[in-house]
């Protein structure tokens, strides 16, 4: 994994930002995997503003969001469906048939998984995919325990999800947040060509950690990201607090630029 530690939730914002604009620009019919959640809320703002004010195009692109609550339609305001129109959809000219999320109300919610990982195969698998990380360590909605091999699979919530997702889009009320999701697998995530996980703030710092310096474990779902060969981890210096070789992290960083001129001298 490639760590990388910003300022503050701006910069990271920023360099995420950058980061899929820069794979549009090399491949403008990519396929993305977003993700939702409050930590990209503000990477999905550049975003629109690289779209309106710099032509970033979406015509070609085709995306997959990771997951979606089971039992929400799709026009309900707290669903990822909602979500995701409200904070980018609507906003760039990306073709509606070019959208995939998993369905809420499929009718045979186990069908529907596999009918999603065909959709994936179909478009030729995932070229970036955008992660935040849940509390409890988990990516998308692979709770403790997950299979770190899995596919796009129906999970039943944690409490500490339902509370933490409480707070986000169902105005603290715990009763009204759905208690399964549909959700695309570790094995799913980890076939994407490239990962970019961000977390931002203290409250993520002890789980950040975990995931990246600790072991490779089903009880924190995020560690299976240290067996992608191309996973960037993007971090606010709140979240990057914990990190036992975090000054090693920094000298990497530091010394990129350096390794191109290396680079480029061996090539003369």
């Amino acid at each position: 994994m490639e760590i990388v530690i910003v300022q503050d939730r701006a910069a990271l914002a920023d360099y995420a930002a950058q980061i899929i604009g820069k794979q549009i620009h090399t491949k403008p019919d990519s396929v993305l995997g977003l993700a939702t959640g409050s930590t990209p809320v503000e990477t999905y703002q550049r975003l629109v503003e690289a779209h309106k004010s710099k032509g970033l195009d979406f015509s070609k692109v085709r995306t997959f969001n990771l997951d979606e609550y089971l039992g929400l339609p799709r026009d309900h305001n707290q669903s990822y469906h909602f979500f995701m129109h409200d904070r980018l959809f609507n906003h760039v000219n990306i073709a509606p048939e070019n959208v995939n999320l998993p369905d809420g109300m499929a009718m045979d919610p186990e069908t529907a998984c596999a009918d999603y990982e065909n959709k994936i195969a179909d478009a030729g698998g995932i070229d970036l995919q955008l992660l935040g990380v849940g509390g409890n360590g988990h990516i998308a909605f692979n709770e403790p325990g997950s299979s770190l091999a899995g596919p796009t699979t129906i999970k039943v919530l944690t409490r500490q999800t339902v509370s933490d997702n409480a707070r986000l889009f169902f105005d603290g009320n715990e009763e009204e947040v759905p208690k399964f999701a549909i959700t695309m697998g570790v094995g799913s995530i980890l076939a994407a060509r490239k990962v970019l996980l961000i977390a931002t703030g203290t409250e993520k710092a002890a789980i950040v950690r975990a995931f990246v310096e600790g072991p490779l474990t089903a009880s924190v779902t995020a560690s299976a990201l240290q067996m992608h060969p191309n996973a960037t981890i993007v971090l606010d210096e709140e979240a990057a607090s914990k990190l036992e070789n975090i000054e090693y992290y920094r000298w990497v960083q530091s010394q990129k630029s350096e390794y191109e001129k290396l680079k480029n001298r061996l090539a003369k």
